[in-house]
C-alpha cells in the first residue's frame, strides 16, 4: 500500500490527483445504527499542542503554535442543515483560547481568505452558533480561489447529503508542510494542505470517506480529492472517529465507494 505519510515531508509539493488513482477504491458496508456520543471527535494528538474548545455547534483542538486549529469537529443534523439564521461577519478572537491568538489584522494584505472550517451556512439554525464559527480558532489562512471554489462545493455537498435525511459527522482542518509559511505580526501558519472527514449515518447503513485539497487554486471533480480515512489517518496523523466500536471502525475507515456519496 502507498505509504501516505511520506506527504507530510513536503506538503507543498502535494499532488491530488497522482495520490487519489494510487488509493484502491473498496465498497462501503452496511453496518448497525451506532449508539455512541462525541462521535466526530478525534482521538488525542500526539506531538502537537492541542487546547479542546467546546462551541454551540463546533467543537475545535487550537493549536498555540500555529494559533490556527489542529482540527474542528461538528455534527450536521437533516434539521441544522438549512437554518434561517442571517450570516454573521465578525471575526474575533475566540474567548475561550488560552494564551496566543490570531488576530484580523494577521489576515490584512496576506493574500490568504479567512477561510472557516466548520463554515458558517452549516451554522444557520442558531445565531449563537453563527457567531461563535467567526471565532479566529474555527480559521485558517486559505487561498482564495479555493475558499470560494472546492472548499466551497464540498461544504454545499455536505449539506445536501444532510439534507436527503441522514446525520453527518465531520472533522477538517489544516495538514501543514514540513516547512511552515506564515502571515502577520502574529505569524499565523499556512496550511499547504486541508482535509474534512465525514461519517454519514441513518437507520440502516454507515459509511465515511476522506478528502484533501491543496491550498491552491483548483477547479476540479471533487471524486479527484477522495481517499479513504484510513489513509487521511496516516496523512493528518490523527485518529477519526475514535467512539465507534472497533469493527464498525475498521471497517468503516478502510472501505468506500465513491458511487454511495453522488459525487
Amino acid at each position: 500500500m502507498l505509504v501516505l505519510a511520506s506527504i507530510l515531508l513536503d506538503m507543498k509539493f502535494l499532488h491530488i490527483e497522482s495520490l487519489s488513482a494510487q488509493i484502491p477504491r473498496k465498497t462501503t458496508i452496511n453496518a448497525p445504527r451506532v449508539q455512541k456520543n462525541n462521535i466526530e471527535i478525534p482521538g488525542a494528538l500526539i506531538g502537537r499542542k492541542e487546547q479542546i474548545i467546546r462551541h454551540t455547534g463546533y467543537t475545535v483542538s487550537y493549536n498555540e503554535d500555529w494559533l490556527i486549529p489542529n482540527w474542528v469537529a461538528y455534527e450536521l443534523t437533516p434539521q441544522e442543515a438549512y437554518g434561517e439564521t442571517p450570516r454573521a461577519n465578525d471575526f474575533i478572537p475566540d474567548p475561550d483560547v488560552i494564551g496566543n491568538s490570531a488576530t484580523t489584522e494577521d489576515y490584512k494584505g496576506s493574500g490568504f481568505d479567512r477561510g472557516h472550517m466548520a463554515p458558517a451556512a452549516d451554522m444557520k439554525w442558531s445565531k449563537q452558533a453563527m457567531d461563535e464559527c467567526f471565532y479566529l480558532s474555527n480559521i485558517c489562512p486559505q487561498n482564495h480561489n479555493l475558499n470560494g471554489g472546492d472548499w466551497k462545493a464540498l461544504e454545499e455537498k455536505i449539506r445536501y447529503w444532510a439534507s436527503t435525511g441522514d446525520t453527518l459527522y465531520i472533522v477538517c482542518g489544516p495538514l501543514m508542510a514540513k516547512t511552515k509559511q506564515t502571515i502577520g505580526a502574529n505569524k499565523v501558519s499556512v496550511p499547504a494542505a486541508f482535509f474534512k472527514v465525514i461519517l454519514r449515518k441513518n437507520a440502516n447503513k454507515i459509511a465515511a470517506i476522506a478528502f484533501m485539497m491543496p491550498n491552491r487554486s483548483g477547479h476540479k471533480s471533487l471524486s479527484t480529492y477522495t481517499m479513504s480515512v484510513e489513509d487521511m489517518e496516516i496523512v493528518a496523523e490523527m485518529d477519526f472517529f475514535k467512539a465507534l466500536t472497533d469493527n464498525i471502525e475498521v471497517a468503516i475507515e478502510s472501505n468506500y465507494r465513491e458511487e454511495d456519496w453522488n459525487l
